[in-house]
């Protein structure tokens, strides 16, 4: 059996293929971590966010939304001169308003409630052969995604929210040929923790 043919050789995306990818995640900020870095990602390819992601929790603060939302100007501005991260205004900016949206669902229900409610509590389970069958986006991405725009999120657009779907484990997409389908299919068989 063989990883998914998306991974390659980097030992990096190797490891987070091996330990991360598709592993069912129920901590609501650690959920709203993945989705920033998600956004993040647009236009971008995702090792560049792995080898970026150590100085990007460094520089917004552990990825902690309480902190996050109280920022403003002067935080931008340090952020954007900032070598070590990805310097765009726009998802900078992005990140502060998700995090003050974020307190929103989380204060009414808990962010990892609303995201597993969109799914019953468990995860999708696919059976892909190649990855030609994964599709970018689903009609569950594009509802989810329209609703965390309402709600004030920004670079989740359906694309960014299915491949979040999937690095959280809403959606187990590795494929069946991946020796990492089976381990991760049973961690989404237990029930979300209260």
């Amino acid at each position: 059996m063989e990883r998914c043919g998306w991974v390659g050789a980097d030992p990096l995306y190797e490891a987070y293929h091996d330990t991360e990818w598709g592993v069912p995640e129920y901590d609501s900020r650690a959920l709203w971590e993945k989705l920033v870095l998600e956004g993040f990602q647009a236009g971008l390819s995702w090792i560049t966010i792995l080898r970026k992601r150590e100085n990007l929790r460094h520089a917004f603060h552990g990825f902690d939304p309480r902190v996050i939302a109280t920022w403003g100007d002067a935080e931008v501005a340090r952020l954007l001169a900032d070598p070590g991260i990805i310097r765009h205004r726009g998802k900078i900016e992005a990140t502060i308003g998700s995090a003050r949206a974020w307190q929103q669902i989380e204060a009414e229900q808990g962010f990892d409630r609303y995201l597993w409610e969109q799914v019953g509590g468990s995860p999708i389970q696919n059976h892909w052969r190649s990855l030609a069958e994964v599709p970018a986006q689903t009609e569950l991405s594009v509802r989810l995604s329209k609703d965390l725009k309402k709600r004030g999120f920004m670079f989740c657009g359906p694309t960014i929210v299915y491949a979040f779907m999937q690095a959280v484990g809403i959606v187990n997409d590795h494929l069946v040929t991946c020796p990492r389908h089976a381990p991760v299919a049973r961690m989404g068989q237990a029930a979300h923790p209260d």
